[in-house]
């Protein structure tokens, strides 16, 4: 009964989680920017009826210039923004948008040509503990 109910529990956390995770709306994977350009970020969480806290984003970029891509959970790149993340629904956005914030940021005009990954770096405190949550998603972008 004990092995039934931990596991139950496990799958209930790892479902609440999932359910915290945030998604790169906008841009694109493989979307061209030029160095030097401003650029919109779109930062979606899916809604949710879990407790949750939003704390914050790092948005950064590093170049894959002339390598693989270093792995964003080992080196973030340059900051484009650090801080707040309030996701909401858009009165004029489309009805399947679900809540999420946008951001404008510079590209380093120093930033290589070619590939480059963009990184969110989002964390969360989810649940009645409340739990600390955190995630790394990202997106390749061509640097033009």
């Amino acid at each position: 009964m004990k092995l039934a109910l931990s596991a139950l529990l496990s799958a209930l956390l790892v479902g609440c989680a999932a359910a915290q995770r945030v998604a790169v709306g906008f841009p694109a994977d493989r979307t061209a920017a030029a160095a030097g350009s401003s650029i919109t970020v779109e930062i979606d969480r899916p809604d949710t009826l879990s407790a949750s806290t939003e704390v914050a984003v790092v948005i950064a970029i590093n170049s894959c210039h002339n390598t693989t891509c270093i792995p964003p959970a080992d080196i973030l790149g340059s900051i484009l923004y650090n801080g707040p993340y309030s996701p909401k629904f858009q009165p004029t956005a489309p009805a399947s948008l679900p809540p999420h914030q946008n951001f404008t940021v510079t590209i380093p005009a120093a930033l290589p040509k070619g590939p480059a990954q963009l990184a969110v770096f989002h964390v969360s405190l989810i649940g009645a503990g409340p739990e600390p949550f955190t995630e790394i998603q990202n997106i390749t972008l061509i640097i033009q």
